[in-house]
């Protein structure tokens, strides 16, 4: 089912009286990269996922966001389903508005999830990297910037033996609106770093990786585990940064697990 909530599209699937977990996708991508995800866990849990301002099906707007307006948003979607502290889930850009999320409004999730992500703010390097991608897009090269991306999140093994899937995500990446991903670079550069926030995270929390993950290493991402209390980390193997896409029946049964474990 689809619904507009604060001018987001949302997509609901499951029954609304089970346990509540909503999904935040990573850039550039839209809900899409959840489906394999909703299609396991809507079996025993109400999954909500939706397109975050500038990609997807969602309004562009003139393009100028920032990561508060990205919580403000996940908050009025939370507020406007009336969600009873769902389990929040979050995949790199994801992460960076859920950690931020977390830092905001910790009381109005029960657990968190976070695949592939970082707590830390663009250093100077990581600022001038989003400034040339901004100048490759609005040098006429959106698509090309867009399949280099992608294909940056994706392991080697992947692309090679499911390269039609692959293609498929690089295609629908590419039907973006270059404005709404300009806006989400030009958010990221700008976000704040939340990592002293991480000891006061009192929820329990699955850290999962990419054994392949170019941007959000292990090793990066183990370490922001051993800064949150309560978290448990775990290592996708045969996966880049796409955890959900590339080995989704190993993820889907790491958090099952997890909400298992954690009553959730």
């Amino acid at each position: 089912m689809k619904k507009t909530v604060s001018g987001l599209p949302v997509f609901l699937s499951g029954q609304e009286k089970t346990k509540s977990i909503i999904f935040v996708h990573g850039f550039p991508y839209d809900h899409f990269m959840w489906d394999k995800q909703v299609a396991e866990l809507s079996k025993n849990y109400f999954c909500v996922t939706y397109d975050i301002r500038g990609l997807g099906e969602s309004n562009v707007g003139d393009g100028q966001f920032t990561i508060e307006m990205f919580v403000d948003d996940l908050e009025s979607v939370v507020d406007g389903l009336k969600l009873d502290k769902p389990v929040l889930c979050a995949l790199s850009m994801g992460g960076y508005i859920s950690l931020r999320a977390i830092e905001r409004i910790q009381n109005k999730f029960s657990g968190l999830i976070l695949c592939d992500t970082k707590s830390e703010a663009d250093d100077n390097a990581g600022k001038l990297k989003r400034a040339m991608a901004i100048k490759q897009i609005n040098s006429g090269d959106f698509e090309n910037f867009i399949d280099g991306f992608v294909l940056n999140c994706f392991g080697e093994k992947f692309v090679k033996e499911n390269n039609n899937e692959f293609r498929s995500v690089v295609e629908r990446s590419q039907k973006n609106n270059p404005i709404g991903v300009k806006g989400c670079l030009l958010a990221m550069a700008g976000r704040t770093d939340t990592t002293e926030n991480l000891s006061k995270i009192n929820l329990p929390i699955l850290v999962v990786c990419g054994s392949e993950d170019k941007l959000s290493t292990p090793a990066v991402m183990k370490s922001m585990a051993e800064k949150i209390p309560n978290s448990s980390f775990v290592l996708i193997e045969d996966a880049g940064h796409m955890t959900p896409i590339e080995n989704p029946a190993k993820l889907n049964s790491v958090i099952k697990d997890f909400l298992l474990h954690n009553n959730l």
